[in-house]
């Protein structure tokens, strides 16, 4: 039975809705304990995104960061569908509460124990890149040969150079440390505007149709129209007179969304949505 102390559904959905900076001392010893898991099924990892951002810029984890995010790449170092199964039991075996997500870009297990999330996300390769979250391509080559650093007092891995890595991801800034709030802008500058998101194993491409709402409402509760919605990876919209933008979603999953009108601007940097639903938003 898998503990229910911080490694529960209850936990992970509260690590999305309440993202709080991890414990220091917590996430070093789990991803230490992570390493030893991997490295004894033989699995290569690296450290991605925010995690990598703060082993190469800060030496440490960032202060702010609510997550560690790890990576691996379906088809380099001999990792398969199969072998990902038989780490996701290892860590099931290790007290790990995990929710595994597949579609036409990767597969991720979202973990969680003691209360820290750690997404390990396992990219598929299309066309010789690997799409990051939102909507971000990144060749293969920077992970063909990775690079061994040391990180809170042990060997891992990163992309190789992880300075272009890091610019592909955060921009050409990624050096100057931003609070959540600041940087989620940067990530989507960097974003593809192609309809590129990802398709679950369970999505019918043809099947829905009907396409999903999003009501826009100002700081007075009212419609606006012409609101310019941009969902990273689907599209651009407008809002009509009733303050509703109509999309099409190719599956339903975590996306990314720019909304401005007049002077206001806001990104929802991560929202679950589904297909054929209506949303309100409000500033």
């Amino acid at each position: 039975m898998v503990p229910s102390n911080g490694a529960d559904e209850v936990a992970l959905q509260r690590s999305y809705s309440d993202a709080q900076p991890i414990d220091e001392v917590t996430a070093r010893k789990l991803i230490n304990e992570i390493k030893q898991i991997m490295d004894q099924l033989g699995v290569t990892f690296f450290l991605r995104q925010g995690t990598c951002l703060g082993a190469i810029r800060d030496k440490g984890f960032m202060p702010w960061d609510d997550d560690v995010d790890l990576g691996s790449i379906i088809g380099l170092n001999g990792l398969t569908e199969s072998i990902i199964e038989t780490v996701a039991s290892a860590f099931q075996d290790n007290g790990f509460f995990m929710e595994i997500e597949r579609n036409s870009h990767y597969i991720n297990l979202a973990m969680m124990k003691s209360s820290i999330r750690i997404d390990w996300t396992t990219y598929r390769i299309i066309d010789e890149s690997i799409v990051h979250y939102p909507a971000i391509w990144i060749p293969i080559r920077l992970f063909t040969s990775l690079k061994e650093i040391d990180f809170i007092g042990a060997k891992f891995l990163v992309p190789n150079p992880p300075e272009e890595y890091l610019s592909l991801k955060y921009g050409p800034e990624w050096m100057t440390p931003k609070k959540p709030g600041d940087y989620e802008a940067d990530v989507l500058q960097m974003a593809t505007d192609a309809p590129i998101s990802p398709v679950s194993d369970n999505s019918n491409r043809e099947s829905h149709r009907s396409g999903g709402k999003l009501r826009v409402l100002n700081y007075e509760n009212e419609p606006v129209f012409s609101a310019k919605v941009r969902i990273v990876g689907v599209g651009h919209f407008k809002t009509n007179k009733l303050g509703y933008a109509n999309f099409n979603l190719p599956a339903d999953g975590w996306y990314a969304l720019n909304i401005t009108y007049d002077n206001h601007e806001e990104v929802l940097y991560m929202e679950k949505m589904n297909q054929d639903q209506t949303y309100t938003y409000r500033p």
